[in-house]
């Protein structure tokens, strides 16, 4: 007989393993960790052959390098993973045989957030981890402290994409859709949002918006990213704009991260909201 719209976290786990598992089965997990790994050593290694050099020689170069790859792939790759993980079993006919069974919708949808998430999670830090290694042969294994960091934000970064793909999910009547709004999505938060800021400020000779724009900036992950990892190390600093027009005090890690979690938790509520209605 079908409950009521409790959690019951052992329901939660069930689905959870199922999705990730099939993941394993079809090779994702493998395949994104190749990519993950393939560019974050290439980068790591050939980040400055623009100087006629090659090899690990810097963290914050290779950081900052790795900050804007991230930036690109990390959001893709999260969206690619989770755009039809609802409307993809609605076009399929299993999401209804799901919901027959004793779980709740908020369970399934929880259930399936796990178990991408935790996907998600393996290839970000695996991937990544590859390049850590890396740097730890090569450079002193303090620099494990801060690039440790970045991949921790990185994989915060994509959780973010995740919880949007979800709530796309759930929105789209089907999976072109759904792919259409991801792309959308991904378009917008990634390449067109900071120009836009951007072109305010020069636009207005930096007196319109400049007062918020330190606050605009939080409302897209791909920035509280940035802006954690810029302000981790000194001298990453002095390679982005952006550091001179965001105050200290609004860069703290733990306010960065709890905004991040905001972005974590904001789409998936929503999500969770929409797919019960």
């Amino acid at each position: 007989m079908k409950r009521g719209e409790g959690v019951d976290v052992r329901q939660i786990v069930v689905i959870a393993r199922k999705e990730f598992s099939d993941r394993l089965r079809n090779r994702w997990v493998l395949a994104a960790t190749a990519i993950f790994a393939a560019f974050s050593l290439a980068i790591a290694y050939f980040g400055a052959a623009q100087h006629g050099v090659v090899g690990v020689r810097s963290l914050e170069v290779t950081i900052a390098s790795l900050v804007s790859l991230a930036i690109y792939l990390v959001p893709l790759i999260a969206l690619i993973l989770g755009f039809d993980a609802v409307v993809g079993e609605r076009e399929r006919g299993s999401l209804d045989l799901l919901l027959s069974m004793p779980l709740t919708r908020t369970e399934l949808l929880l259930g399936k957030y796990v178990g991408l998430s935790a996907a998600l999670t393996c290839s970000t830090a695996i991937g990544f981890g590859v390049a850590g290694v890396l740097l730890g042969s090569s450079l002193s294994l303090d620099v494990l402290y801060h690039y440790g960091g970045f991949v921790l934000s990185a994989v915060l970064l994509g959780l973010a994409f995740l919880s949007i793909a979800l709530m796309v999910s759930t929105f789209a009547m089907d999976r072109a859709s759904a792919s259409g709004a991801a792309v959308a999505v991904w378009f917008f938060l990634v390449l067109v949002y900071d120009l836009l800021l951007l072109g305010a400020l020069v636009v207005s000779g930096g007196q319109v918006g400049a007062n918020v724009f330190p606050y605009l900036l939080l409302l897209n992950p791909t920035d509280v990213f940035r802006i954690l990892n810029i302000f981790g190390l000194e001298d990453v600093r002095t390679l982005y704009g952006l550091a001179t027009v965001f105050p200290d005090r609004l860069a703290h890690p733990a306010l960065l991260g709890a905004v991040m979690l905001a972005w974590i938790l904001a789409p998936l509520a929503l999500a969770s909201w929409r797919f019960r209605k």
